[in-house]
């Protein structure tokens, strides 16, 4: 199982009428959750461009315990509990606030897409070599 965790803090213009984040807004909390977890693996979406890799959404889960409010600090967890199979990765995003309190779980489905072929394609070696130590199995 891989794991990152990021903060990222409710800014004004993401929040609705009462203060809570808008509810459309977690989804762009699990993007930015995904993107420092490849970073952290010393890799970047933007690599993955350059090697002709895009990874669009395919499927998008969210379910709301408490709302976030307006200057926050949210930890975003981003999880991958198993090693992506061919084209297809899943990632699994918990928020928390400053009390440690659960807030919202997602989970976010993309695939490894060549945009010249217009196919889905299996996920690139390299990134396939940093995930795999923490998916081996201990003896």
């Amino acid at each position: 199982m891989y794991t990152a965790e990021t903060h990222i803090r409710v800014r004004y213009g993401e929040t609705d009428q009462m203060g809570y984040l808008y509810y459309g807004n977690y989804a762009l909390y699990y993007e930015v959750g995904r993107a420092e977890a490849i970073r952290q693996l010393g890799f970047t979406y933007r690599q993955l461009e350059e090697m002709g890799i895009m990874m669009p959404v395919v499927e998008l889960n969210s379910k709301y315990y408490r709302p976030a409010l307006y200057d926050d600090l949210v930890t975003v967890r981003t999880v991958l509990k198993e090693m992506p199979e061919e084209s297809k990765i899943q990632f699994h995003s918990e928020l928390y606030n400053e009390a440690g309190q659960l807030l919202n779980k997602g989970v976010t489905t993309l695939v490894f897409y060549d945009p010249k072929e217009k196919k889905k394609v299996n996920m690139p070696p390299d990134l396939h070599a940093r995930l795999e130590p923490f998916f081996k199995k201990q003896p």
